[in-house]
């Protein structure tokens, strides 16, 4: 990158950290943990609205992983959401009624409470229905992989998000508060998978799976962004920039081996597919405040209901992170 050009990306990150230091005031404290979090703890940070349902499982996957303390903005929900992350003991929960779309999707939100909260912390940015799986997640804990990260001087760990969908109509097995989502979502695409480098940031953008096939056929490059990069080692001056997609700097994008061969990686199961989502897709496309003015979930909304199957002759059911690694899902790298 020339000199120009590293000066662009140096008045861009400075551009988010003002962003979020403006919407600072959005958000209003409902219960703040953070005198808890120890040196070195690993932290979550999430954005959600009306959530009450996935909570427990969610918040329970990700203590067994290692994380010792979440950070969470709610954004208005009404479901008691707010109430039951506030008597979570390792929870801070902030609340804000500020535009999701305008807060560049929570964006904002959450880099002003990493700027003040995560310096030097290792850090999992993830959505309520987004599951991290990475090699040997059966027998190592996430600190065993960030320990590892840690003396291979990697900062960030990419992650491809992959979307989970049951066999049969989504209707037909209700999800239950508490209940592990992919015992209902046990099926993905195992290919049907489109990559190609973003010139801006260096990250890889990947789209495809069932919402490509099932949803963007006609369209396919309008397909959501499948590439993630959840886990980072976190310092105040970092930014992302797009969601989990993208950070600044730009180094911390490079979660990939650039020269064929291969690094580290883990996929996000992403339990969006359950019978939840029918209400939701509704109702997120009247509101249209996620991307393109909701234009997303208006598709959604536009092709799926209760009796909807997203199942197919080439799906998979899931097994555990080999079966993902033998499909080229994921990699172990040099993690031995």
């Amino acid at each position: 990158m020339g000199l120009i050009s590293s000066y662009r990306m140096r008045l861009r990150r400075r551009y988010w950290r003002v962003r979020a230091f403006r919407r600072r005031r959005q958000l209003s404290v409902v219960r703040d943990r953070t005198r808890d979090i120890r040196p070195g703890a690993i932290l979550s940070f999430s954005t959600m609205r009306n959530e009450r349902t996935r909570l427990p499982y969610f918040l329970d996957y990700y203590r067994k992983m290692g994380v010792e303390q979440f950070l969470i903005v709610d954004n208005g929900s009404d479901d008691g959401t707010r109430d039951y992350l506030a008597d979570q003991p390792d929870v801070s929960v902030w609340t804000t009624n500020g535009s999701y779309a305008k807060s560049a999707f929570g964006v904002d939100w959450l880099n002003w409470l990493m700027r003040q909260h995560a310096h030097r912390h290792w850090c999992l940015t993830v959505d309520v229905d987004e599951f991290l799986v990475y090699p040997f997640c059966d027998t190592r804990p996430l600190r065993a992989l960030t320990d590892w990260l840690d003396a291979s001087q990697i900062r960030s760990f990419g992650s491809m998000l992959l979307d989970m969908y049951p066999k049969g109509p989504l209707g037909a097995q209700p999800y239950h508060e508490g209940q592990n989502p992919f015992d209902i979502a046990a099926w993905f695409d195992s290919a049907n998978y489109m990559f190609q480098l973003n010139p801006t940031y260096g990250n890889l953008w990947i789209q495809g799976g069932v919402r490509a096939r099932a949803f963007f056929g006609d369209t396919p490059k309008k397909a959501p962004a499948l590439n993630k990069v959840p886990l980072v080692k976190w310092r105040k001056e970092f930014v992302y920039v797009s969601s989990t997609h993208a950070l600044l700097p730009r180094g911390l994008n490079l979660t990939y081996d650039a020269e064929g061969g291969e690094k580290t990686t883990g996929v996000l199961l992403h339990a969006k597919f359950l019978s939840l989502f029918v209400d939701r897709a509704a109702e997120e496309a009247t509101r249209s405040e996620h991307y393109r003015d909701g234009d997303e979930y208006r598709t959604y909304a536009g092709g799926i209901d209760v009796n909807a199957d997203l199942w197919c002759k080439w799906s998979e059911r899931y097994i555990n992170w080999r079966q993902l690694e033998i499909l080229g899902l994921i990699s172990k790298g040099n993690w031995a």
